[in-house]
C-alpha cells in the first residue's frame, strides 16, 4: 500500500495531478479541496494517499490532510458509494461541512452533489453517524493561481467529478468567469451547485 507521496508536482489538470518521486511520476486523482491547496507545478508537495485496486486499473488518490483521507476511506465503506462519489463529496464540501450534514441529517444538501440521490443521501447519514465523530476537520487549503484556459479546465474537472456536461454548462453559464483561474471557477460552480 502506498500511504503517502513526497515529491515534485510535475503536472496539474483538475482533478488529476502527477507527483514525481525518485524519477517515477505517480498520477493521482484528488478532490478539489486538495487540488485548490496545491502549489504551482514544479514545487514540492506531500500528499496522503489511498490506492484502489480494481480488475481494470490501480488508481491512486491523493489528499492534503489525513482527515480528508480518513473520510474518503469511510465513505468507501458505505454501501453503494464508490471512489468517484467519495471524491465528489470531498470536492463539494469540507470534512466539517460533511460532518454537519450527517449530524443534522441534512439529506437535501447531500443530494446536490452529483451522483447522490435521496436514498443514497439517507444511507450516508445513517451509515456515517458513528464514523464522523472519528474524523477531525483540518484547516481549509489556500487557493493557488490559475492557468490560461481556465473555463475549459473547470468544465473538464466538473465533468470528471460526475456532473453531466449540460449541468456544467448551466452552472458555468451563470458565473462571471472572466479573469478567474480554473480553481476559482470550479469553487464558484461547486458552491452554486450545493447552495
Amino acid at each position: 500500500m502506498i500511504g503517502s507521496l513526497r515529491g515534485r508536482l510535475a503536472a496539474k489538470l483538475p482533478p488529476h495531478v502527477v507527483v514525481e518521486c525518485g524519477g517515477v511520476g505517480y498520477e493521482l486523482e484528488t478532490p478539489m479541496s486538495t487540488f485548490f491547496g496545491l502549489p504551482d507545478a514544479g514545487a514540492e508537495v506531500f500528499l496522503h494517499t489511498h490506492l484502489v485496486v480494481r480488475d481494470d486499473a490501480h488508481v491512486l488518490y491523493g489528499f492534503a490532510t489525513p482527515e480528508e483521507k480518513a473520510l474518503f476511506r469511510s465513505l468507501l465503506r458505505v454501501s453503494g458509494v464508490g471512489a468517484r462519489m467519495a471524491l465528489a463529496v470531498l470536492s463539494a464540501m469540507s470534512v466539517r461541512d460533511f460532518e454537519r450534514c450527517v449530524q443534522h441529517e441534512d439529506a437535501a444538501r447531500l443530494t446536490k452533489i452529483p451522483g447522490i440521490g435521496r436514498k443514497t443521501a439517507e444511507r450516508l447519514i445513517i451509515e456515517m453517524r458513528d464514523r464522523v465523530a472519528k474524523t477531525v476537520p483540518g484547516p481549509a487549503p489556500a487557493v493557488p493561481a490559475g492557468t490560461p484556459d481556465a473555463r475549459s479546465e473547470a468544465f473538464d474537472a466538473l465533468v470528471a467529478l460526475g456532473y453531466k456536461p449540460a449541468e456544467v454548462q448551466r452552472l458555468l453559464g451563470k458565473l462571471d468567469v472572466s479573469g478567474k483561474s480554473a480553481e476559482d471557477i470550479i469553487r464558484l460552480a461547486l458552491r452554486q451547485a450545493i447552495a
